[in-house]
């Protein structure tokens, strides 16, 4: 099994998004028995809370539900997780400087690393935009998760 972790600031937007959005192209591709989805956040801010409202709504009218409850990345995510991808150079850098080992910080990589379409070298924080910021963060997660599916479904058949 594959384990992919979506990580930034608070995980109450841009990493549940991309966990949601995931997840489901995940159980599309029916391999849900194969790659497991989580989210974190480098701060403790909003620990146990759902993602943030606005963000629960953006996502729901793209056809994603967002469930999950925001914890604090750690150390042990390095060996529970395959892939680790930050939302920004800033949760890069935090997540990095955790990393145990040389093969830990193989694992982190920018999340804007697989987009395909768009050119943005990070996703921002939509926390205190508007509506559009919200909408531009599912239109980033969208292009990237889909190649980053790519990615971890080729990395399976090489396993095999």
């Amino acid at each position: 099994m594959k384990k992919v972790l979506f990580v930034c600031l608070g995980n109450i937007c841009r990493s549940p998004s991309a966990e949601g959005i995931f997840q489901g192209l995940v159980d599309q591709a029916n391999l849900s028995k194969e790659i497991k989805v989580d989210s974190a956040g480098t701060s403790s801010w909003h620990i146990g809370d759902p993602a943030d409202t606005r963000m629960r709504a953006t996502a729901k009218e793209r056809g994603y539900d967002l469930t999950s409850r925001a914890r604090s990345f750690g150390k042990k995510d390095f060996k529970d997780f395959d892939y680790i991808l930050a939302m920004d150079e800033t949760n890069y850098k935090d997540i990095v400087k955790l990393a145990r080992s040389p093969e830990d910080e193989a694992k982190v990589e920018l999340m804007t690393d697989y987009c395909e379409s768009h050119t943005d070298t990070y996703v921002p924080d939509p926390y205190y935009g508007g509506a559009d910021g919200f909408h531009y963060v599912i239109d980033l997660l969208e292009d990237a998760t889909s190649s980053l599916l790519k990615k971890v479904k080729s990395d399976i058949d090489e396993a095999h």
